[in-house]
This record gives structure tokens, sequence and C-alpha cells, in this order.
């Protein structure tokens, strides 16, 4: 084993204590709530660089401003950068604040920190991109037939945003909660 790897070892075991590593399945589902994510901030990404991405040419003049762009800009990066908090639920800095964050920095995260917020996104990500499946049925006038076809697609892998990451905080609840009843704790 090189220097590194047996301090981020030691690091590891002394900082997460007696928690057991994640399952194979939750770090799949974790690492794929960035990906689930990506094509609908992409579709914007591609709106603001002046892409009409499946919009009429009189439509697409609404998301010519300054405004609408800033918008679709830093929806994309917050969904993104909230899809990757999800991570944390199966990696070392979702248990201790990594160092280099200012005042909290090397702290241990409270389980209930973690999983309250994730646990409330699941329900409202669910819940917002439920609809989402039935994209096709509802009229999107201000769009071409193929822009409708290919933006319901890309749309459509947010519907497991909201569960991937439910099964994710659940896996991560499990793993560090206190001894049960009639558990001693070691």
């Amino acid at each position: 084993m090189t220097t590194v790897e047996t301090a981020t070892t030691a690091t590891t075991a002394t900082t997460a204590g007696s928690v057991a590593p994640p399952p194979r399945w939750a770090v799949w589902a974790a690492h794929l709530t960035t990906l689930v994510v990506l094509p609908s901030g992409l579709w914007r990404i591609a709106l603001v660089l002046g892409f009409p991405a499946g919009y009429q040419d009189e439509s697409f003049v609404d998301f010519q401003t300054p405004g609408a762009k800033v918008w679709m800009l830093t929806l994309s990066v917050v969904c993104e950068l909230l899809a990757f908090l999800t991570i944390g639920l199966v990696q070392p800095w979702g248990e201790v604040v990594p160092r280099w964050i200012p005042l909290i920095g090397g702290r241990v995260v409270r389980p209930t920190a973690a999983v309250v917020p994730a646990a409330v996104g699941a329900v409202a990500l669910t819940l917002m991109w439920a609809s989402v499946p039935w994209w096709w049925t509802y009229p999107h006038v201000d769009m071409t037939d193929t822009g409708n076809i290919v933006v319901g697609i890309l749309y459509q892998p947010l519907v497991l945003w909201g569960p991937l990451l439910a099964a994710v905080t659940v896996s991560y609840y499990r793993r560090h909660r206190g001894p049960r009843d009639g558990q001693a704790a070691s």
C-alpha cells in the first residue's frame, strides 16, 4: 500500500468510526444521479449558446434575453451540483466535512444533517418530475414536432432522480444509525 492509500485508509477508518462501507449498488446509484440530470442541463446550455434546440424561431426569441440565459445556466449548474451531493452519501466527505471548507472543515457530519435534507429532496424531486413521462400528452405549441420528441426524451431521466436519491439516502441512514434496541454499542 502506498503512503497516500495508507493515510486515506487511516483517516477514513478514524473519521467514519465503525460505519460499514456503502453497498456497491448505492455507489452506482449515487453516481447515476449526476447522469440523469445531465441531458436536460445540456439542452438548456444549448439554448444559452444560441441553438433553438427544438423551439420554433419566434418562440426561441424569449430565450435570448440575458435574464433567461442566466436563469437557464444557473438552473443547469445548480441541478448538477445538487445531484453531485448525492455522491457525498457514499463517500468519506459525506461523513466528515473536507478540511478545506472554512469554519466547519474536519467536523463529523451528523447523520440527521445529511438524511433529513436528502429525504426531503428525494420526495420533492419525485413529486416534481412525476409528470415527465406524460410529456407528450401536453401541448407544446412553441416547439417543433421533432423538438417536442427530443426534449421529452432528454427530460425523461429526471424521473429517476428522486427515487435514486431516496435509495441512496436509505442506504446512508442504515449505515449510520445507532445501535438498535437490544444491541450493545461497541
